[in-house]
């Protein structure tokens, strides 16, 4: 069976480092993307199964990636995660309620909180 392909798009390669070690434990794919504008190139050129897609990048705020995603038809279909530490809760409100993110996840957070947001955002996915 085919891995699952995870796309993480994070400045902190520290982040991706630990997002690699928990989800390749756990069978996952995961290809790190250095800031916004590599994070739209890699997941136009792989089209993982998830996105994990921070916020607050140099290059590119993380909403306007999420936004050229949406507005991609090759890319508009790829669950998005948020993992961010804005942590305010005006900041969930809009990720979840208004640009309907799959799901929006707090720094630091714990491998098992990562590890079931992912499963849950792929199982409602594949309905």
């Amino acid at each position: 069976m085919t891995p699952v392909r995870v796309v993480c798009i994070e400045d902190e390669p520290e982040m991706i480092d630990l997002v690699r070690l928990i989800l390749s434990r756990e069978g996952y794919e995961v290809v790190g993307a250095s800031g916004g504008f590599k994070g739209l190139e890699t997941v136009e050129n792989l089209t993982p199964d998830l996105v994990l897609l921070d916020l607050m990048m140099p290059d590119m705020d993380g909403w306007e990636v999420y936004q050229r995603l949406k507005a991609n038809p090759g890319t508009r279909n790829i669950p998005v995660i948020v993992v961010t530490a804005r942590a305010q809760s005006i900041d969930r409100v809009l990720g979840l309620h208004i640009a309907r993110v799959d799901d929006y996840i707090t720094k630091p957070f714990g491998p098992a909180e990562l590890l079931k947001s992912i499963e849950r955002v792929l199982a409602n996915h594949k309905r």
